[in-house]
């Protein structure tokens, strides 16, 4: 079902986390209206997107936050390159720090999920990565009520193979509120029609203040 080359192409062009139309996709895919239609059609109906109707407009976004994990790492499949400087990394913005779906990912994101268990905020086991006592307290003290988050029905913390890094990062609700955080701050700003992240001159600030992250 995900194999087919428009069908990537729709896919990879929804993990910036928005819902967007059948035009709209058909765009990203380089496809007609019709054929995407074709398409989203297929999807929905595997329970990979989803649709929603606002006014005569019809929306389509990942039926889960699970398929949009799966469709990212998905991209680790694909051959790593032969050379990987840290200013190449810093001159290809999707790699250096970019949305995978809505948390942070590429060389920043890994980057931060290092300092969170070097800091001890957060404990890896094998693929298992959990919230430590003292990561309650850092994360609270940064703004983000963790007990609110665990009530959710979404797994607190998991971890994400990052495709441009070969490694993991952090995702679940606990990543999706710490990136809601630094866009609140303009410590990070989005790109138009790109997931790439800027991150600004207090960004660069507060992580290093906070996690001894220099950018």
């Amino acid at each position: 079902m995900i194999g087919d080359s428009s069908r990537v192409k729709i896919l990879w062009s929804l993990l910036d986390g928005k819902a967007y139309t059948a035009t709209e996709l058909s765009v990203f895919a380089d496809i007609s209206r019709s054929n995407a239609s074709m398409h989203l059609t297929k999807l929905v109906d595997a329970d990979i997107l989803k649709v929603s109707s606002q006014g005569r407009h019809r929306y389509y976004s990942f039926a889960r936050v699970e398929v949009a994990h799966a469709i990212e790492a998905m991209g680790a499949l694909v051959p790593a390159p032969l050379t990987k400087t840290s200013d190449k990394i810093k001159n290809d913005p999707i790699r250096f720090c970019r949305t995978c779906y809505d948390h942070i990912a590429g060389n920043v994101g890994v980057a931060i999920t290092d300092q969170f268990i070097e800091n001890g905020y957060l404990s890896l086991t094998g693929n298992s990565i959990n919230l430590t006592e003292s990561g309650k307290i850092f994360f609270n003290d940064f703004g983000i009520d963790t007990e609110a988050l665990n009530r959710q029905k979404r797994k607190l913390t998991k971890t994400c193979l990052d495709w441009s890094e070969r490694r993991f990062h952090l995702s679940g609700s606990l990543a999706s509120a710490f990136l809601n955080k630094l866009l609140a701050d303009d410590c990070l700003r989005r790109t138009d029609n790109s997931r790439a992240l800027f991150i600004t001159f207090e960004g660069k600030r507060q992580l290093f203040e906070l996690l001894k992250i220099e950018l």
